[in-house]
């Protein structure tokens, strides 16, 4: 039977860290980062205005640098043997993340079925960003339904995996959880808690999961 497999990027896959600080160490602007992330955490700014201030701050980043900082990335071992073993079984894989998608694409090329991210205008920036194009973390529960719509499949057959409150929407919606490296407010409602840098260990375990795991 089909199961759908959903991966959240940020702290996930790209371990300890995010897109948009790998991006910011690449640009050098990691103080102006930080400072918006100071904002974002007393609540000065939202998802959608955190978005329109990275907007703005690198308005002329290019794709080499994109794909420069995606390359420099701590990224999970084992993600392309996940991918491939998904695949292989029939079955289907996603990244859902709030990042840019001029980041999170990348993952693509790593074999996943689909990469939903906050979509910006292409770069260098000269159009404006369109605020209802910036995921918030409500819309991680909202694409997961739409994938399980397209792809028929039945609550019990999706598998979550995410490290921070931005997933706890999702991991409420679904039973089949996995945190991976996550602090105790996402791992206290997840159905398993992951510890580790290889993501086909946590792959294994959350085939556990599946109703038809012996």
């Amino acid at each position: 039977m089909g199961t759908l497999h959903i991966f959240d990027m940020d702290g996930t896959l790209l371990t300890g860290t995010t897109a948009n600080l790998e991006v910011a160490r690449q640009l050098g602007t990691l103080p102006e980062l930080h400072a918006l992330e100071a904002r974002f955490a007393t609540g000065d700014l939202d998802t959608r205005g955190f978005s329109a201030e990275i907007h703005r701050l690198w308005r002329h980043l290019t794709p080499d640098q994109v794909a420069a900082a995606y390359t420099a990335g701590p990224w999970l071992n084992g993600i392309r043997d996940v991918c491939a073993d998904i695949r292989t079984r029939g079955e289907h894989s996603a990244v859902i993340t709030m990042s840019p998608d001029f980041f999170a694409r990348h993952l693509l090329d790593l074999g996943f079925d689909d990469v939903m991210a906050s979509r910006f205008p292409p770069l260098p920036f000269t159009a404006p960003l369109d605020p209802d194009a910036v995921l918030t973390p409500a819309d991680k529960v909202r694409i997961t339904e739409e994938l399980r719509t397209r792809h028929r499949l039945p609550l019990d057959r999706c598998l979550a995996y995410g490290d921070s409150m931005s997933d706890a929407p999702l991991f409420r919606h679904l039973t089949n959880t996995v945190a991976i490296n996550a602090d105790h407010h996402l791992a206290d409602i997840a159905a398993l808690d992951y510890r580790g840098n290889d993501l086909a260990e946590a792959y294994r375990l959350a085939r556990t999961l599946l109703p038809d795991t012996p």
